[in-house]
């Protein structure tokens, strides 16, 4: 069941820190875009209009609630099968925040490092630092998607332990 807590008090933290970049997103609506949007851009559905930021903010938030629901899926399963004691393989954990947090790191400050490597590779775009930039998000997200798995399995295998009733 510490497994199961660990993965609810990260997710509940990460959904709290995506929340909080929601703030970053509401500035740049505000302030607007840092280059001049072109005719491409607002043709190009794969750039999130008018933010950067909204694949990792997402990510984030969803990623969260997705560790809160294998957290609690886990503490419940254990406590139904009357499993206490557990020696908590902590990958999926590790794996999971490494995962957010990456996108997050990619995806909300890396923007700028990007930027400052091809500038105006958001708006343009500019195909070989959008790209660049969207590769780097999904490979965290897959690091996430790998440590979710595992999860998963653990959570599966405490389901199966509950004897059916019906």
């Amino acid at each position: 069941m510490t497994l199961g807590a660990r993965f609810t008090k990260w997710g509940l933290g990460l959904f709290i820190f995506g929340v909080f970049l929601v703030f970053g997103i509401v500035a740049h609506y505000c302030g607007g875009a840092r280059w001049p949007t072109g005719e491409a851009f607002l043709k190009n559905i794969t750039l999130w209009y008018a933010c950067p930021w909204t694949l990792s903010v997402a990510a984030v938030q969803a990623g969260g609630l997705g560790m809160v629901a294998l957290g609690l899926a886990h503490i419940t399963a254990a406590r139904a099968t009357g499993r206490t004691s557990e020696h908590a393989n902590t990958t999926a954990l590790r794996l999971c925040i490494v995962g957010l947090l990456g996108v997050f790191a990619v995806g909300y400050p890396g923007y700028f490092v990007f930027d400052a490597i091809w500038p105006s590779f958001y708006y343009s775009p500019i195909v070989a630092g959008k790209n660049a930039w969207l590769l780097g998000q999904a490979f965290f997200i897959g690091v996430y998607f790998v440590g979710t798995l595992l999860m998963f399995n653990v959570v599966r295998h405490e389901l199966d332990a509950i004897p059916a009733t019906a």
